[in-house]
């Protein structure tokens, strides 16, 4: 499974990688342009991720705003709703505001941060995607 983990802090991209590391290769962006670029990439090249985990707060451009940019760029190579990348929020956000804001905006999850493992391979659980 290809992930991209996209996550300004770098003790939380590093932890997020280890965790997700014996699911499948992980990138990293450090923003959200850095995200949507790697997307682009990915989609054009015919290697998409599977799984998108997709801090909020960040420089450059804010996880909501990447989302949004992300669905629009699937769209765009004809992937359709529901087919594209697994798309996980992980925020230190909980409140209701930016949960729903982030569902709206056609996110398949939302992790609160701190992670840890079980948090994380719940989610992964939940959309069919842990290790085979």
């Amino acid at each position: 499974m290809r992930i991209l983990v996209v996550e300004d802090d770098f003790t939380s991209r590093r932890v997020l990688s280890r965790i997700l590391e014996s699911y499948g290769r992980c990138d990293v962006a450090i923003d959200g342009e850095e995200a949507v670029e790697a997307v682009k990439i990915a989609l054009d090249g015919g290697e998409n991720y599977a799984l998108i985990c997709l801090d909020i707060m960040m420089p450059k451009l804010d996880g909501q705003a990447a989302l949004k940019q992300i669905r629009a760029l699937e769209e765009k190579c004809g992937v359709l709703l529901g087919e594209g990348a697994t798309i996980v929020i992980t925020s230190a956000l909980d409140d209701s505001k930016n949960v729903m804001d982030a569902f709206r905006s056609q996110c398949d999850g939302y992790i609160v941060k701190p992670y840890d493992k079980a948090k994380v391979t719940a989610e992964l659980e939940r959309h069919d995607l842990g290790i085979s």
